[in-house]
């Protein structure tokens, strides 16, 4: 449900971009939005996937961990890593007091590493401000540490039931090929996403997080990406993309693909494999054999040290670097 994570203005405008143009199809009159909706929540009873963060014993604190790992990263890879932290950590209070370097070994090879420390920086906020209990009320949430819109909304409606605007990139996919009638949203989220979004969300508490999750899911099994499968969507004859002939992609030469063989990125991940493979400090020839390049192996350390996720150890002989051993400094 992974889980890309505020609305900003789309760097470039296009004509097909729903706040300069009319959409292709819009949700009037009121019907057509009651059969979308009726149509993808039955679609959901059937189809819906058996994870453990939508079981009815799934703690708020469960389902914050899932939303947090699921950024950017799919169910398949979150679901070890999620069960292993849960029977670890169950409550923010377990996460808050664990050690910084176990955090990022748990984390594993999830990517991002930098969201484990939000992730625990969270938890020592719930565990003192909120008594150890994850906060209902969605601006509470957006309060805490590495909290954004999506996440807050998120665990509104799928850990207590709440009624929000859950706009993730698989809903955001899903509404713009059956409301407006575009191949795939524009890169950056839209005022006018935000409010068709908005106008769909049920008014029963109840119903709204079961919308949420079963939009969520369609546009993760069904309608996909780069392989879309009409065949089997619950709303194909309402679909506004579908009747216009698929069109292609509008915002195609504004999307960034970003590479990973040989960047500093790759660079970053094998010093951190490194560093959670050994328990204790890392010589600095180590280091340096994990990467050819020596300046992006720099780049790489610099980034790291300042993001709190190693610390150089200068005065040891060999100069060394290990995982952190205290809690890290705020990550903005």
């Amino acid at each position: 449900m992974p889980r890309a994570r505020g609305p900003r203005p789309t760097t470039a405008p296009d004509a097909a971009d729903p706040d300069l143009a009319p959409p292709a199809t819009d949700l009037r009159p009121d019907h057509r939005a009651s059969d979308l909706r009726t149509a993808i929540l039955d679609w959901f009873t059937v189809h819906a996937r058996d994870l453990p963060w939508r079981a009815a014993d799934r703690t708020a604190w469960g389902v914050l961990v899932s939303e947090v790992m699921l950024q950017q990263t799919p169910v398949v890879r979150v679901l070890p890593a999620w069960t292993q932290w849960m029977a670890r950590w169950p409550t923010p209070d377990d996460l808050a007091a664990a050690g910084t370097a176990d955090v990022l070994r748990a984390w594993g090879r999830l990517g991002y590493p930098r969201r484990a420390l939000r992730l625990q920086e969270c938890a020592r906020a719930i565990a003192t401000s909120h008594a150890g209990v994850v906060p209902r009320d969605e601006a509470d949430l957006l309060a805490l540490p590495g909290i954004g819109p999506y996440t807050a909304a998120a665990v509104v409606a799928f850990a207590h039931g709440g009624r929000s605007v859950v706009l993730d990139t698989n809903v955001r996919r899903v509404l713009a090929r059956t409301v407006t009638g575009t191949a795939l949203p524009p890169p950056s989220q839209t005022a006018a996403e935000l409010r068709t979004a908005t106008a769909l969300v049920p008014l029963e508490p109840d119903r709204a997080a079961r919308w949420a999750a079963a939009s969520m899911e369609l546009g993760a099994l069904v309608c996909t990406a780069r392989a879309p499968r009409c065949e089997a969507c619950p709303v194909a004859s309402l679909c506004a993309w579908r009747a216009a002939g698929h069109p292609s992609d509008a915002h195609a030469a504004n999307r960034r693909t970003q590479a990973w063989a040989g960047t500093d990125r790759q660079a970053r991940g094998r010093v951190m494999a490194l560093l959670r493979a050994t328990h204790g400090p890392v010589p600095r020839a180590s280091v340096e054999a994990a990467w050819p390049d020596r300046s992006q192996l720099e780049r790489a350390l610099t980034g790291l040290v300042k993001d709190g996720l190693a610390e150089p150890l200068p005065a040891t002989s060999p100069h060394a670097y290990r995982l952190p051993q205290n809690p890290p400094p705020r990550v903005e």
